[in-house]
């Protein structure tokens, strides 16, 4: 890495030493919007990818509008912002742009690299009150670095070497994760000599309340405010100088975009609105079986403009429950797995962590150029 870095800062010192001529990026790409494509034409089974504005592709058609090796960005939506690099032939759909390098000007993946650097602030420029938009100024208006090709194209060699080291991490996290999956279902599927119960029989099941008085809002727990509190999702709310809930137990978000999601919640913590909280009543259920147990299945919730549930619907949920000593041995092996995968401090999710940051830290560097003296006029 140190004898690629100091090549690229002799081809600096050589082809540039004065600096680096800053251009809009709307003089380097043009700029394309995606056509709309009909819901009925998509399909599990077509052959090319098409992208609507999301992270991923929304699902498959048998035509596509753009080749591989291109980038874009979503237009629209929550992640309207998101820079991707698209592999294969797909089809941008209405809600995605397509950027198009002038190639003579600047390197493909060296666009790509520069966009990923300013996603945040693109996404940041969302704007609507309805469904989140991009507009293509926000876009076209960046000002990127024009180094000579030369320098361009090391720096695409060095960042591309972390960005293929990070989609291999990810496709075998995926593969582990589908793994996790399948010894899940088989250790979670039971015949019918396995008693089932209603949640409310073996579970206390009630609703968070309001933050305690004595309590400060914020991640950095101390001394005195201590004991976590969690509202809607797994991020900590804040945190209290007393606790609420003395024993493991399982809440379920109840209302808004993560409506049924089903955390685990060790000892010692206060919930507050938007979380279900289910207690187990006896010593017979573990809150780690009834967690897994509960990630296995889907919870359905309201119909309406904001998905929500209500202590009832959650009570209505029936679970098997196995003997004590077999819930310890499925919390056992499935403990393993969820570590594995979800678990950022070890395994593949701390080196994949590592490497990204490993990555932003280099992109930064190497995307970082001195300005022309006439670029420092125009300020």
């Amino acid at each position: 890495m140190n004898k690629t870095m100091n090549k690229i800062e002799k081809l600096i010192a050589e082809l540039c030493p004065e600096g680096v001529e800053f251009k809009e990026l709307g003089d380097v790409v043009k700029l394309e919007k995606g056509k709309q494509l009909n819901k009925e034409l998509l399909s599990e089974a077509g052959e090319y990818p098409a992208y609507n504005g999301g992270i991923s592709y929304s699902g498959f058609t048998n035509s596509y509008n753009y080749n591989e090796h291109t980038i874009i960005i979503s237009q629209g939506g929550a992640s309207a912002g998101f820079v991707n690099f698209i592999t294969k032939k797909f089809y941008a759909n209405a809600h995605c742009y397509v950027v198009l390098p002038n190639q003579k000007l600047a390197e493909n993946r060296f666009v790509f690299h520069f966009l990923k650097l300013n996603q945040e602030k693109l996404t940041e420029k969302q704007h609507g009150a309805g469904i989140p938009a991009l507009k293509t100024t926000e876009i076209l208006k960046l000002k990127i670095p024009i180094p000579p090709l030369a320098i361009q194209q090391e720096i695409v060699k060095i960042l591309d070497t972390f960005t293929t080291l990070e989609a291999e991490l990810e496709a075998e996290l995926e593969a582990r994760k589908k793994q996790y999956e399948y010894y899940r279902e088989e250790l979670l599927t039971f015949g019918d000599e396995i008693e089932r119960k209603k949640i409310d029989e073996i579970t206390e099941v009630f609703t968070g309340g309001e933050a305690p008085a004595k309590s400060i809002k914020g991640l950095i727990p101390n001394d005195v405010y201590k004991y976590p509190i969690y509202a809607n999702g797994f991020e900590v709310y804040g945190y209290t100088d007393n606790y609420k809930i003395s024993k493991d137990a399982v809440t379920i978000s109840s209302i808004g975009a993560n409506t049924g999601t089903v955390y685990f919640r060790k000892a010692y913590f206060t919930p507050i609105i938007r979380l279900k909280v289910l207690l187990p009543k006896t010593d017979n259920l573990l809150a780690k079986y009834l967690f897994y147990y509960l990630s296995s299945i889907k919870i359905n919730s309201k119909k309406s403009s904001v998905p929500n549930m209500n202590a009832d619907d959650v009570k209505k949920i029936t679970i098997p429950v196995p003997p004590l000593v077999e819930q310890e041995h499925i919390v056992a092996i499935l403990d393993k797995f969820d570590a594995l995968v979800n678990d950022i401090s070890v395994g593949l999710p701390a080196e994949l962590n590592a490497r990204r940051k490993q990555y932003e830290y280099y992109r930064n560097e190497l995307l970082t150029f001195k300005p022309l003296e006439k670029e420092y006029a125009k300020q």
